[in-house]
């Protein structure tokens, strides 16, 4: 079917494969989304709803961008693709400067790649080739988190802790990978903002590191604030206490800010709100608005320099990249969106709805199906009581909250919220108010 002719509503759902999807239910009743513009997505029903979660965290500047469409659009006319080994274009190096005066302390040196869950796999890497590098060979561990996602990539799902994850694709996981405790206390029940219980489950690494040999462990990877498991905000202190470890026993603190990254904890970055410096950090998601993949990894100049002194000159120093790595198009697409960032002033203005959004969000908890509440930022999760079997209760909100008109995305029994940082009050209002439409129509249809 040619591009003119094709309509909204395809002729065949059947020979597409969908991700993370009940496929059957999908088909029966399937969800098509036609339309996006500014915060509201309309479907192939021709109904509109609201974006609630920024797409997959990935919109947040909203949808139909012109400044990004017509800097992708120029940069397509001009130069479509071009080889990232061995050759470059200026686009590349001019981002990675912009992105470099963002980011914290000297993590100045950014790689890029396609996602985030390459982005995750190319950290791996560079822990490896750094500890190589400085004569550590031995450091081949690494320490992740119970029900943490780093993306699908078997090194992110080996170092994750999304349950379904790691048993469907065990047999073919990393070895030698430990994961800490999750942070999510039954005392943290609707707690907005961080806990201020919990820090001393950080002392999981301390224990790790005696039971398997600090001088094994490469890295420790967390998200400073577990995003797709259900917005797991960490305890006060929790992260300072990870940073002081990992600096005791020369272990690399990599987190992952794909979700966290650009503006959605109220900072750039949540390593910035928290107030603790990491090695290396991922993004990915915001970084180009969602409207074409990247993936970046930034990492302290100290860790380049040893990789890049460890090899002589005109030799590779890291075997390791990607066909897509910093292409013309996304490098466009991000330089668009570095612009934004700074003509609309985004990071302060996350910081002006904090509050607002937090405040409507726990306005929620009155509902008798809500079982708890937690956010940070702009991010919030909220779950939902078990409904027969784990995954059911979310599921079914989900797609009420569909027809009720806001759409988000839902992890197990958890709805996550995560608004778009172009939201005025009065948006941030209707999703709330679109929410309790939803989640109380969910508990109408329980009773009958």
């Amino acid at each position: 079917m040619s591009s003119e002719n094709r309509t909204t509503v395809p002729n065949s759902l059947n020979e597409h494969w969908m991700p993370f999807t009940s496929n059957k239910d999908f088909k029966e009743n399937p969800r098509l989304i036609t339309e996006a513009n500014g915060v509201y997505l309309k479907n192939h029903e021709g109904k509109t709803m609201i974006d609630g979660s920024s797409g997959l965290f990935c919109n947040p500047l909203g949808h139909g961008r012109r400044e990004i469409t017509e800097a992708v659009t120029k940069q397509l006319e001009t130069l479509d693709y071009c080889q990232p080994f061995q050759q470059g274009f200026g686009g590349s190096f001019e981002l990675a400067t912009k992105i470099s005066k963002h980011t914290p302390g000297d993590l100045n040196k950014i790689f890029y790649t396609i996602c985030g869950s390459t982005a995750v796999e190319t950290a791996i890497k560079i822990a490896v080739a750094y500890h190589k590098a400085k004569g550590n060979g031995q450091r081949f561990r690494f320490v992740g988190r119970e029900r943490a996602y780093h993306g699908m990539n078997i090194g992110c799902v080996s170092i994750g802790g999304m349950v379904n994850n790691v048993k469907t694709f065990a047999s073919i996981l990393m070895p030698g990978v430990q994961h800490m405790r999750h942070t999510h206390l039954q005392e943290h029940k609707f707690v907005s903002g961080q806990p201020e219980t919990g820090a001393e489950l950080a002392n999981d690494l301390e224990r790790i590191c005696t039971n398997f040999g600090a001088e094994n462990i490469a890295a420790c990877i967390v998200e400073p604030v577990s995003g797709s498991t259900g917005v797991l905000v960490p305890p006060k202190g929790y992260l300072q206490k990870l940073r002081e470890i990992c600096t005791k026993h020369g272990i690399l603190l990599i987190f992952d800010e794909v979700i966290t990254g650009w503006g959605r904890m109220g900072s750039t970055f949540a390593s910035q709100e928290f107030g603790v410096e990491p090695d290396m950090m991922t993004m990915a998601k915001a970084t180009t608005n969602g409207v074409v993949p990247m993936g970046v990894v930034a990492c302290k100049d100290e860790i380049y320099d040893a990789v890049m002194d460890a090899s002589p000159k005109g030799a590779v120093e890291l075997f390791h990249g990607y066909t897509y790595s910093g292409i013309p198009v996304s490098v466009a697409a991000a330089l668009a969106v570095q612009e934004i960032f700074e003509k609309e002033d985004i990071f302060n203005k996350v910081k002006g709805m904090v509050s607002y959004f937090q405040k409507g969000l726990f306005s929620l908890k009155d509902l008798d199906s809500v079982e708890n509440i937690r956010g940070y930022g702009l991010m919030g999760g909220i779950d939902m009581k078990m409904n027969v079997k784990p995954g059911k209760a979310g599921y079914e909100c989900f797609k009420s909250c569909y027809k009720a008109g806001v759409n988000f995305k839902a992890t197990g029994d958890c709805l996550i919220i995560a608004p778009q940082f172009i939201c005025e009050k009065k948006h941030i209002d209707e999703i709330i108010d679109k929410l309790r439409t939803g989640i109380s129509n969910y508990q109408k249809n329980l009773k009958n």
